[in-house]
């Protein structure tokens, strides 16, 4: 299984040790295509951000956009970490709810933040599925996600 993970990175990078734990447990069910998004020394400036000048930056950020979204159109599965808004999570949602894949959304309440009505609202029961959790309980969150993919 293609396992295609969500966290903020240039949105902040607060939840990398959490996103670390969740691709650790995604793992156990799949090759995650973008472990690279819970690695902790990716910053808020993204990948190679020692990139300087306006055409390096175009094509730097090109080239992980088209990379992206071939790893969005190979996945099976989208498990996206919500809570750190993100311009980027929110795009690529958006471009994988386009392709009918199936997206697991985790939202922690503890954050003190609300939930996009754009994320919350888009929830279908089918394709599209949004989870409030804690830190405490999100690999067992996982565990029963996946278990549920695997019987249907």
């Amino acid at each position: 299984m293609h396992i295609y993970f969500c966290g903020s990175i240039r949105g902040g990078r607060d939840d990398v040790a959490l996103y670390q734990k969740i691709v650790k447990k995604c793992q156990q069910y799949g090759t995650v295509l973008t472990e690279h998004v819970s690695h902790g020394e990716l910053t808020e400036k993204g990948e190679d951000a020692s990139l300087e000048g306006d055409k390096a930056i175009h094509d730097r950020d090109k080239a992980i956009h088209d990379r992206d979204m071939k790893w969005l159109e190979m996945s099976d599965v989208i498990v996206a970490e919500v809570t750190q808004p993100s311009l980027g999570v929110g795009y690529e949602l958006g471009r994988a709810v386009d392709m009918r894949k199936k997206i697991f959304c985790l939202f922690r309440p503890s954050s003190g933040r609300v939930l996009s009505a754009m994320i919350r609202g888009a929830e279908d029961g089918s394709q599209f599925h949004v989870r409030d959790y804690s830190e405490e309980e999100v690999e067992r969150i996982l565990e029963e996600f996946f278990s549920s993919l695997a019987k249907n």
